[in-house]
């Protein structure tokens, strides 16, 4: 009988250079979250931990930093050193992981054709992407849609308060790594998402700072940062508010007329107005 699992799959720890979460910490906010477990992603070291901590199921992974951009070695079960594009996927693969783009669209639109033959997934959904270039994540999906390939979802969460907020959710026979891995590779499962506060990547820019002990000018330069993250988060919520009312005028519009959508789609609707977290999904 199969069941169904909640992953939050990319996730920095204190081993990244931005992090500050140690796992127990990652474990902890994932299962406070809801989550069944995550994957520990950190920039450019492989997660060599237990797999299993506290109860809760961690997929050892990485994110490496490419010419390509930011790639995910989901499943690895050894550590590796990065070089290029084509020599990472040759070592994600031989230590028997999942090679996934990160945020293809974090900084705008472009060309991923080349890419599309050594890719196992792509990242449909990250909680961080959308603040530099709002339609990241859609089309980030429609790309993974087109190609015909799998997708991963994540939160990239930094800090506790992003944990959860980017999962997938699966379904297998047993809640072991090999049947979860076996089961992103065939699809069986959909993303769920809502964007991140952008003053989290503020405070994970100030932990990047004091660990790379950088100049006293780096932190002025950080706090108009933290200004345009606080423009980028007031922006958000005027946006959801808007969407939400708008939302909430044309489901009175349908109850009152003869409407097309079933009683499932309106209730559906009814759900998403009714949260606060402005949560999104690949759900049909």
């Amino acid at each position: 009988m199969e069941m169904r699992l909640t992953l939050d799959l990319h996730v920095h720890s204190q081993a990244s250079f931005d992090g500050r979460m140690t796992v127990e910490e990652i474990v902890a906010a994932a299962r406070a979250k809801g989550m069944d477990g995550v994957a520990i992603c950190d920039h450019d070291v492989v997660y060599t931990g237990p797999t299993k901590v506290d109860g809760m199921l961690v997929i050892p992974g990485v994110e490496f930093s490419t010419e390509h951009g930011h790639l995910l070695g989901l499943f690895v079960d050894r550590p590796m050193v990065h070089t290029t594009w084509k020599e990472t996927i040759a070592a994600i693969h031989q230590a028997g992981g999942l090679a996934a783009l990160a945020h293809p669209f974090e900084r705008g639109e472009r060309d991923l054709e080349a890419l599309r033959p050594d890719l196992d997934g792509l990242e449909a959904w990250n909680s961080r992407a959308n603040r530099k270039y709002p339609k990241a994540n859609d089309k980030a999906f429609l790309q993974a849609l087109f190609w015909d390939l799998p997708f991963t979802a994540g939160s990239d969460a930094h800090v506790p308060q992003e944990v959860g907020n980017g999962y997938m959710t699966v379904y297998v026979e047993e809640a072991t790594l090999p049947a979860i891995r076996a089961a992103l590779a065939a699809r069986k499962g959909h993303w769920h998402g809502k964007e991140s506060s952008a003053l989290h990547v503020a405070r994970s820019q100030y932990t990047k700072l004091r660990k790379t002990h950088a100049p006293l000018w780096r932190y002025g330069k950080w706090g108009a940062f933290v200004l345009q993250c606080l423009g980028q988060d007031v922006r958000l919520t005027w946006v959801r508010w808007i969407q939400k009312r708008r939302a909430e005028r044309e489901i009175k519009k349908w109850e009152k007329e003869e409407s097309l959508l079933s009683q499932e789609s309106l209730d559906k609707i009814k759900r998403w107005i009714d949260s606060e977290e402005g949560e999104q999904d690949s759900c049909p």
